[in-house]
C-alpha cells in the first residue's frame, strides 16, 4: 500500500528524447571504487553512446582518469547529491530503492517534506 501510493504521487514520465533516440551500441557502466584513478582512460570513456555512473563518486577533479559524460547516475537514496546543483542536467538520476526507508525518502522528496 505505502508503495501504491507513493507511485500515485511521482508524475509520468518517459525517458528523454534523447535517451529514446540512442541504440545504445557501445555502454558503459563506471563504479565508484576507485580503480579507474591512474587510468587516463577518461577520453575513452567519453566515447561510449551511455555512461552510467553508479554512487556518487567524484567526476570533477579526475576526469582524466573517469571521463566527464554521465547519462545516467544510479545511486541508493542515501547517496543521494544533496544540492541540486549536484544534478547534470543533461543527465537522467535514478534513485534506487529497496528499504522500506527508502521509500519514506523518496515521499519527503516529492511532497518537499523534511527528514
Amino acid at each position: 500500500d505505502k508503495l501504491k501510493n507513493l507511485l500515485e504521487l511521482l508524475p509520468e514520465h518517459d525517458l528523454p528524447e534523447d535517451l529514446k533516440s540512442k541504440h545504445c551500441k557501445r555502454c558503459v557502466v563506471v563504479g565508484s571504487g576507485g580503480i579507474l584513478h591512474g587510468s587516463k582512460l577518461g577520453h575513452l570513456l567519453n566515447r561510449f553512446d551511455i555512461v552510467i555512473r553508479l554512487n556518487d563518486a567524484p567526476v570533477r577533479g579526475y576526469t582524466d582518469h573517469v571521463g566527464n559524460k554521465t547519462t545516467i547516475r544510479m545511486t541508493y537514496p542515501e547517496g543521494a547529491p544533496l544540492s541540486e546543483h549536484e544534478y547534470p542536467p543533461a543527465s537522467l538520476f535514478v534513485a534506487v530503492l529497496f528499504k522500506s526507508v527508502d521509500f519514506t525518502w523518496l515521499q519527503a522528496m516529492v511532497k518537499n517534506e523534511t527528514l
